[in-house]
């Protein structure tokens, strides 16, 4: 059964590689622009892994993975973070609401692939 992926970045171009590169490992992909379109996207169906980038206007990746692990639909659901930031105390506030993983911008497809696939076999 294909595995589905929601993509949150507010750089198009981002989600267009992200989508583009699941898509192309086999992966139905669906995108959101920010942390509060990603919550109305994730009331519509099941998802197997959530790919959040930080900072996002509206509501920022922290956020929206603490709204995540609040609900009961998508609780228990890897959270890879995707960004820019490689500062240790983003990485413990990420660890702390309750990302799953964490990948620096620019990454190679390959190091997407690999940790979507160690997270979501």
């Amino acid at each position: 059964m294909t595995k589905r992926i929601l993509t949150v970045d507010d750089s198009k171009t981002m989600r267009d590689m992200v989508s583009f590169t699941l898509k192309k490992a086999g992966f139905d992909v669906a995108e959101a622009e920010d942390g509060k379109v990603a919550l109305n996207v994730l009331g519509g169906g099941k998802f197997d892994l959530i790919i959040t980038d930080l900072n996002m206007p509206n509501m920022d990746g922290i956020t929206l993975i603490k709204n995540v692990r609040a609900g009961s639909n998508h609780r228990g659901v890897p959270i890879l973070i995707l960004t820019t930031e490689s500062d240790g105390t983003k990485k413990a506030d990420g660890k702390n609401a309750g990302a799953t993983g964490w990948l620096v911008k620019p990454f190679s497809p390959e190091k997407l692939i690999e940790l979507v696939q160690r997270v979501c076999p």
